[in-house]
């Protein structure tokens, strides 16, 4: 039984991945000793709501692997703000980092600019951009970044130091050796979603319409997680305002919380959507939100840009055999897809019997004609309705069952116990240690920072 460090967010942090965590953490304790290290002003709170005596503060590691060495720390790193309390240790004790997005550079780069750190900024920039000029830095600086930082995806850093790094998707592990040759890059499986019968189903679907006054032969589309622009909310309503004419009954729900910098409410009243869409809020409670996507009749889950993530909520969509609409990605083109503008499989080769098809697949340039062709054609084709949802649900099973996500992250925590630490060279400021500020601070009292640092 291997002793691991796990740093990552967990309940109730609002974020996909602190779900992903709990369950896996819930998992693999029977097999291992694992620490679960978090931000320190949810510690507490993310003890109470998950239950467990080992989740600790961040702050405590250090001292608790000085006593007791771990076998082995495991980053669950992600393009949000959620992830920031980690950095400081994953180039200190490198061990197996797991990527959620391929691209991290929004989220380092707040995280350095926040604390004034533009110096520190500008040296990781070169080094895992080193085909990009320096200057490039200083427009993120200057406070112009935004799609700037999906075109660099400040990963390069990461993935040399850490003893393995794995990624969810196989196209972005191929991404990642051709930007980090020689590194060690394994793809486990996203292991998300939760199967719903047919008797939860009809349940969830009456109960559904009834609280929110809809019909039951109401055809419902569903967007789930954040209600962000990047989310193609927008673009969602624009489609479903065109749809009304010819599905009068078909309502949208909106699962999630709207971003502070979009005015949803703005764009449904605009579009004249009051009675046609519901905005459900946050959902905080993970059988409800199973609930909410098991009652819809099509799961639209796009996102443009993207930082090459795979969608938790598509994920469950599938796992509750449901149509889902997607933008075509490159990371996800390995996934079988209908085009809408010609209902044929997408990257089919040149195979004589083309993959079944799990999803419909939004071209990003033929955004808003592709995404009204296969929203009507879903809203009166039943039988296409259900032939998506079977094949989605059996590649859900063959692809991202918990089951497998569990053998795949067995198979990568023995392989990184295994893999001794690569020498890479490192900025400064990512090896220190914090002695050299301590030297700092005691200097004017007369202390020996030699001394100090010896401690």
């Amino acid at each position: 039984m291997a002793r691991l460090a796990w740093f990552s967010p967990m309940p109730p942090a609002r974020t996909g991945v602190a779900t992903y965590s709990r369950t896996l953490v819930e998992r693999l304790a029977a097999e291992h000793a694992i620490d679960v290290y978090v931000d320190e002003p949810i510690a507490t709170f993310a003890r109470s709501s998950v239950g467990d005596s080992r989740i600790r503060s961040a702050h405590d590691f250090l001292w608790r692997h000085r006593l007791a060495p771990y076998d082995l720390t495991v980053y669950q790193l992600g393009n949000s703000s959620a992830h920031d309390f980690l950095w400081p240790y994953l180039f200190r004790f490198p061990g197996l980092s797991v990527l959620h997005d391929a691209q991290l550079h929004h989220a380092r780069a707040a995280a350095l600019l926040r604390e004034r750190r533009a110096d520190d900024y500008r040296r990781e920039f070169v080094v895992t951009q080193p085909g990009t000029s320096p200057d490039v830095a200083e427009l993120a600086i200057a406070g112009f970044d935004n799609y700037l930082y999906y075109h660099l995806p400040m990963t390069r850093l990461v993935v040399r130091a850490s003893k393995v790094t794995a990624v969810h998707a196989p196209l972005s592990a191929a991404s990642l050796r051709a930007e980090a040759p020689g590194a060690s890059i394994e793809t486990i499986r996203l292991g998300y979603g939760e199967p719903v019968d047919a008797d939860r189903q009809a349940a969830a679907s009456a109960r559904v319409r009834a609280t929110f006054g809809l019909s039951q032969t109401a055809i419902l589309f569903g967007v789930f997680g954040g209600l962000t622009p990047e989310k193609r909310v927008p673009q969602v309503l624009e489609a479903f305002a065109a749809l009304l004419p010819h599905a009068p009954l078909a309502h949208l729900i909106l699962a999630g919380a709207p971003a502070p910098h979009y005015e949803l409410a703005a764009d449904i009243r605009r579009l004249g959507l009051d009675r046609h869409a519901t905005v459900t809020g946050y959902v905080e409670d993970d059988e409800e939100f199973t609930a909410l996507v098991a009652a819809c009749d099509v799961a639209v889950t796009l996102r443009w840009p993207t930082a090459r993530e795979v969608s938790g909520p598509w994920l469950q969509a599938m796992a509750a055999g449901k149509p889902t609409i997607t933008i075509d990605l490159a990371h996800s083109a390995d996934v079988p897809a209908l085009d809408p503008r010609s209902w044929t499989v997408l990257h089919a080769g040149d195979t004589l019997a083309p993959p079944e098809p799990v999803r419909i697949a939004i071209d990003i340039l033929d955004e808003a004609h592709s995404l009204r062709l296969a929203m009507r054609r879903l809203a009166g084709d039943s039988d296409l309705r259900a032939r998506l949802g079977r094949h989605a649900f059996r590649y859900w099973q063959a692809h991202h069952s918990v089951e497998g996500l569990l053998g795949d992250y067995r198979r990568v925590i023995a392989q990184a116990i295994d893999t001794p630490t690569p020498a890479v060279s490192l900025p400064p400021h990512l090896r220190a240690d914090g002695t050299e500020r301590l030297a700092t601070l005691l200097r004017p009292f007369g202390f020996d920072a030699n001394v100090w640092g010896r401690i």
